[in-house]
């Protein structure tokens, strides 16, 4: 049996003693073979030798994780302690970078929350951005197109290997008009990216969010708005562009510039242009799929990752599209 004193010395002792102790108890809840007591900055441990060597590796960690990721909930230490080894700190920005690329993860959002690749498309949609500066992810909705690619876009931010992110939608209606919605252009469009700012507001922090706003390192504007511009050393997504023209997409796909990625996501099933307008969306992944740097994922009902009805929801529609046929 040893007995030892620990020194709470690379976090506020007051931050790693919160009000409710949950980081203490959790250090208890993986070492059951040691005794912890806490008073002020010290934490007086015994046990067997090699314990206290284990649960002193892990308390380093969790105060490289308290500093940070600031707050973890319990679900999210446990997962953080036990595969300490997966992650690594990443210059000193506030998430942490997987290791091993088997753990899926992207990006740790606010509070601690664990955002991943969660489905075999989804995986393969990562791998695919990784290795091309073009990529496709069609299918229909509840897949995690739009919210992998926000995802990826924010971990290549946090990774210094851009410097801004562009997120556009083209603004076409679907069943109401513009013309008829109250405000100005602003409060007129801001509906149409909506998805846009809530799956951003999901992976970063409130005052950093407001902050790559106001700065511009995050724009987000309709896909008018592109025309003319250069994106350079850029993350570049195109959301819902099932529902752009063939002139827009290729206005949009040809503003690229050097060290860019392009993520275009749509759902061919839900085009809301006019019946005599081809989307551009379609045309595209035909004219362009072969070419090297260029990659095309589908995703399915499979992929579908919102309340268990939205998987049966599509499966009901593309049988009675097909029986239609």
């Amino acid at each position: 049996m040893t007995e030892k004193i620990i020194l709470i010395e690379k976090t506020e002792p007051a931050v790693f003693f919160n009000p409710n102790n949950d980081y203490l108890t959790i250090l208890k809840t993986l070492y059951p073979l040691l005794k912890l007591s806490a008073r002020g900055n010290e934490i007086k441990i015994s046990g067997p030798t090699s314990e206290i060597k284990n649960f002193e590796e892990k308390l380093d960690l969790l105060q490289d994780l308290i500093n940070t990721r600031n707050y973890l909930n319990k679900e999210e230490l446990f997962e953080l302690l036990q595969n300490g080894k997966e992650y690594e700190i990443n210059d000193g920005e506030d998430n942490f970078k997987p290791f091993n690329a088997e753990n899926n993860t992207l990006v740790f959002g606010p509070n601690g929350k664990i955002i991943k690749a969660r489905t075999a498309n989804q995986i393969k949609l990562v791998q695919e951005v990784d290795n091309n500066d073009i990529v496709f992810a069609i299918g229909p909705a509840g897949t995690g197109k739009t919210y992998t690619a926000v995802a990826l876009a924010v971990r290549a931010l946090k990774n210094k290997s851009i410097k801004r992110i562009f997120l556009a939608r083209p603004a076409v209606e679907a069943g109401e008009s513009l013309g008829f919605l109250p405000g100005d252009l602003k409060e007129k469009i801001d509906p149409y990216l909506r998805p846009l700012y809530d799956s951003l507001q999901d992976m970063l922090p409130a005052d950093k969010y407001l902050k790559y706003i106001e700065n511009r390192t995050i724009e987000i504007a309709p896909m008018a708005f592109m025309r003319g511009r250069t994106l350079d050393n850029c993350f570049v997504i195109l959301d819902e562009a099932q529902n752009a023209t063939n002139t827009q997409l290729k206005m949009f796909l040809t503003r690229m510039g050097p060290n860019a990625k392009v993520i275009v996501t749509g759902d061919l099933t839900q085009i809301d242009l006019p019946p005599k307008i081809e989307s551009g969306l379609k045309n595209a992944v035909k004219i362009l799929q072969n070419i090297k740097g260029i990659s095309v994922v589908y995703l399915d009902v499979k992929d579908v990752v919102r309340h268990p009805l939205v998987k049966k929801i599509i499966t009901a529609y593309s049988k009675k599209s097909e029986e239609k046929r």
